[in-house]
């Protein structure tokens, strides 16, 4: 570490390291969580995983992804929540006379 001569030093340069300190010790815990974050990043990706799919979380803001509740009767990878706008699919389904209960994933009983 630096000796540094305090007594040598005018008050604004006193001023400056103290706010230089004073930043140095709020980003402190940040700096060693990002190099730990990047630590593990690397070692999964050494075993070729992401972080994401060790831990289970999908990153992004907590937020739940509905699954689908409608899908279209002749191509299956199209789907719809049921949340949202209508996709055009669902609503050309509709219009030529399909009921949306037959357009159900899980119908009910």
């Amino acid at each position: 570490m630096a000796n540094i001569d305090l007594n040598s030093m005018d008050l604004s340069e006193l001023k400056s390291l103290r706010k230089d300190v004073d930043a140095a010790i709020k980003t402190f815990e940040d700096r060693k969580k990002k190099a730990a974050l990047a630590e593990l990043e690397a070692k999964a990706a050494e075993m070729g995983f992401s972080l994401n799919d060790l831990t289970g979380s999908g990153g992004g803001r907590g937020r739940k992804v509905n699954p689908p509740k409608y899908r279209h009767p002749e191509n299956d990878a199209l789907t719809w929540s049921g949340r949202g706008r209508q996709p055009d699919w669902y609503k050309e389904q509709v219009s030529k006379g399909t009921a949306p209960e037959d357009l159900l994933i899980v119908k009910p009983r």
